[in-house]
């Protein structure tokens, strides 16, 4: 999943007393290095972001196609029924 060692650059931090402390407790308990554990948190980072940039696109294109049915020209002779009869549960029974 991740580069050797020769293709990553190093990065330097500052991170607050408390992320030290779950980091560390973290690389402990799993045996993970700690920067592997910084890498993933990115990686799933970076992955929410691309999801909403996904996200952001897929409702683009939802816009686009309600504007286009929005543009179109009513139906001939209009519609028959209101919002009202739709909620009327007399008409129901």
């Amino acid at each position: 999943m991740y580069m050797s060692t020769a293709s990553k650059i190093r990065k330097q931090i500052y991170i607050d007393l408390q992320q030290e402390r779950w980091l560390k407790r973290r690389s402990r308990k799993t045996g993970i290095p700690e920067a592997q554990i910084v890498r993933r948190a990115l990686d799933r980072e970076m992955g929410e972001a691309e999801a909403a940039h996904n996200r952001a696109g897929l409702w683009k294109e939802a816009r686009a196609f309600m504007q286009k049915w929005v543009e179109k020209a009513p139906l001939p002779g209009g519609r028959t029924w209101r919002r009202e009869d739709l909620y009327d549960r007399k008409r129901l029974s």
